[in-house]
């Protein structure tokens, strides 16, 4: 029988949320996520909000919305879903939920206190954080904000073997679970908005805070960053991400480390096929939220191609065009082992610091707890094609 004292993380949000307005408080932020992005758009100014949103001409972001939307959900009815498991396994470590918070950079456009914020958010609540390559803060001081809690790493592979290593030795020194390596970035994307804007932070400084923290880029330089960041951000830009990155260059990494490799921005079956016959651990299924690409496929049309590719050798992830709990049962329907979240969190990060990206965080568990047993499941782990219509 069901445990009528343990109702789950969804109808405990619900209770929460309702017994707060029946006593005329508002929200600290909103759960509509359109009214969550126009609250992070008034908080920051229109070129950093630019930035973090911009994805081009918007028609790859509009396609993973389109892909997403058209697995439609179907419920059944009268099954025991009293209580819910929505726990899962990834590389060794139990998590309360299939969820991570992607790698976003530059998060200091969002909230001063930037990834650290968002490290104290997601160690309060268990969820993995992958330490963005591009981040405000250095890995070190966000991995001490989180204790024991679990952090990933992404690695963009930049033009010197050397730094890359540096950053490898010094994600695993700093207790990350994970190395995931960003393929679809090794070029940046056409971003008008950005151009219209004339504004790139990196030429500021601003983002490149595991670089100017790191011995191997600080050796590259005649003066410190602190002494001459102008300089440091020019190297940056010389350095970052490499167009000449392919599959054999890729496997010195396992050189540099003995955790898991992911692989990120994996979009046709036959790069997933290759992923696993490499013996690579993990792939990511994503577009980069449709910031790359103009006129790209949907990234949820892609995941299920990808899981018959993979055919188990690799734990499969999925990013790109999840906005709540609803979108994270449909990628675990077709075959993610688990989802990463993107913008929603960065729009809770300039609404509310801290605070906003734990209240996303509980909203996406929340809704994602109420759908399963919605449509009679009571186990992450047991959701398939049979729950999609």
């Amino acid at each position: 029988m069901a445990d009528q004292q343990n109702p789950g993380p969804g109808p405990i949000r619900l209770a929460q949320a309702y017994a707060a307005g029946l006593m005329g408080q508002a929200p600290a932020i909103p759960f509509r996520i359109d009214a969550l992005e126009a609250r992070a758009e008034a908080a920051m100014g229109p070129a950093a909000f630019g930035y973090l949103r911009s994805a081009g001409s918007e028609t790859t972001a509009s396609a993973n919305r389109a892909a997403l939307d058209a697995m439609r959900l179907v419920p059944r009815m009268l099954r025991d879903v009293g209580e819910r498991r929505l726990s899962c396994e990834l590389f060794g470590r139990i998590l309360p939920a299939p969820l991570l918070l992607a790698p976003i950079g530059v998060q200091e456009l969002a909230h001063p206190e930037a990834d650290l914020a968002t490290a104290r958010a997601a160690a309060s609540r268990g969820i993995p954080m992958v330490f963005s390559n591009q981040a405000s803060v250095a890995m070190e001081p966000c991995a001490a904000a989180m204790g024991d809690a679990p952090r990933w790493f992404q690695l963009y592979w930049t033009r010197s073997d050397a730094l890359a290593e540096s950053l490898v030795r010094r994600a695993e020194a700093a207790g990350c679970d994970a190395i995931v390596v960003t393929l679809d970035t090794t070029l940046l994307g056409w971003r008008p908005v950005d151009l219209d804007n004339g504004f790139l932070p990196f030429l500021k400084g601003q983002g490149i805070a595991q670089y100017v923290s790191d011995p191997v880029f600080r050796a590259m330089l005649a003066r410190p960053p602190e002494e001459d960041m102008l300089a440091a951000a020019q190297l940056f830009t010389r350095l970052y991400s490499d167009p000449s990155l392919d599959w054999l260059r890729l496997r010195r990494i396992r050189e540099w480390t003995r955790l898991p490799v992911v692989l990120k921005g994996i979009q046709h079956p036959a790069d997933a096929a290759r992923a696993a016959d490499e013996g690579w651990d993990g792939i990511v299924v994503s577009n980069h939220g449709g910031r790359q690409v103009d006129g790209a496929v949907g990234a949820a049309g892609q995941l299920a191609a990808c899981v018959d590719a993979v055919a188990g050798r690799a734990r499969v992830l999925f990013d790109s065009g999840i906005r709540g709990g609803a979108d994270v049962v449909k990628a675990l329907a077709l075959g993610a082992d688990a989802v990463l979240l993107g913008r929603p969190y960065i729009w809770g990060l300039a609404a509310a610091g801290e605070q906003g990206v734990a209240a996303v965080i509980d909203n996406v568990i929340a809704e994602l707890d109420l759908t399963l047993g919605l449509i009679g499941c009571d186990d992450v782990a047991s959701l398939g094609w049979e729950s999609l219509g």
